[in-house]
């Protein structure tokens, strides 16, 4: 039986590539990308004001008889109403949004959620933390990856975000962490491991090569391999509070996490809830906490959710 065939919808950030793909690959769809840019003054306003109609498009998104699409998944925002507009061309297509639309629910087939978006309805699908595109077995295979670069076995994977609305990645606060991590593993004969995302700035990364460079390795560059790598040669992985996405695709490891904090910008309510989640499931704790090895059951939203979604797109 052939697949069925998934337009992702996103942005184009890396974490909502990294959920639409994630259930995309649960789903084992055949998929391609579109990102979606918003003609001003769309790209501004929210979904639930904004027109179901091609003139917020800065890109047309067209489909033609040839795609034979089954399915949309989007993420994001902007992704809602291009969502929504594709499917009243093809009420045939089955629709998945991911995250807090922010509109009428009953505009989308079903949608995907974490709990600590407080989103209900009969469609609705609530995660533990963020659905996003790591495997397990993707991890073990990239592990020699950066074996040669690393010494010691004891190692500590350091995971940086960049700055968003709620944190500003204020150099002080970069330094503060790397100082706690040399005091917390450093000088136990830990060698680092310091792996950047796309949104970290510049000025960040060659931060840490100045600060982190000596106590081990430092990838100066996005990549996704190197990235794998530092999860399955970790003894303990760290990572910065401002991504919910890369400390759920930390939680695939199954290693002990544990979370760098820094001082916000605004309120973090949403945060907040989230690290009280991944707290009483046993898989984080904050930098500077006892540097004590615990367990806990791994978990793939994206596998547990799309069993329940294949039912409903069979039926």
């Amino acid at each position: 039986m052939a697949k069925l065939k998934a337009l992702l919808l996103t942005q184009g950030m890396h974490g909502m590539i990294s959920q639409v793909e994630g259930m995309a690959k649960a789903l084992n769809v055949e998929f391609r990308h579109k990102i979606v840019r918003l003609s001003f003054p769309w790209n501004l306003i929210p979904p639930k004001f904004t027109p179901v109609s091609e003139i917020i498009l800065k890109d047309k998104i067209y489909l033609t008889e040839n795609d034979d699409l089954d399915l949309i998944i989007s993420c994001g925002r902007k992704s809602v109403i291009p969502s929504i507009l594709l499917k009243k061309k093809n009420p045939k297509l089955f629709t998945i949004h991911i995250q807090n639309p922010k509109v009428n629910l009953k505009n989308f087939d079903a949608v995907v959620a974490p709990d600590h978006d407080n989103v209900n309805g009969d469609n609705v699908y609530s995660s533990k933390g963020a659905i996003h595109y790591i495997t397990e077995t993707e991890i073990n295979k990239a592990k020699e990856y950066l074996r040669g670069k690393i010494k010691s076995n004891k190692i500590i994977s350091i995971i940086l975000g960049g700055p968003n609305k709620y944190y500003s990645f204020n150099k002080n606060h970069i330094i503060k962490i790397f100082n706690q991590i040399k005091s917390d593993f450093i000088s136990k004969g830990y060698e680092a491991i310091v792996v950047p995302s796309m949104r970290t700035p510049k000025k960040i990364i060659e931060l840490a090569i100045s600060e982190m460079g000596t106590c081990g390795h430092v990838v100066n560059s996005v990549d996704k391999q190197a990235y794998l790598s530092a999860y399955a040669l970790a003894t303990y992985v760290v990572v910065t509070c401002d991504s919910t996405s890369m400390i759920s695709e930390a939680a695939t490891s199954g290693k002990p996490v544990f979370v760098a904090h820094m001082k916000t910008k605004k309120n973090n309510y949403r945060f907040k809830k989230f690290f009280e989640l991944f707290k009483d499931m046993g898989i984080i704790k904050d930098l500077g906490e006892k540097t004590e090895v615990w367990e806990y059951q791994k978990y793939n939203e994206a596998e547990r959710i799309s069993k329940i979604l294949k039912n409903k797109i069979k039926n």
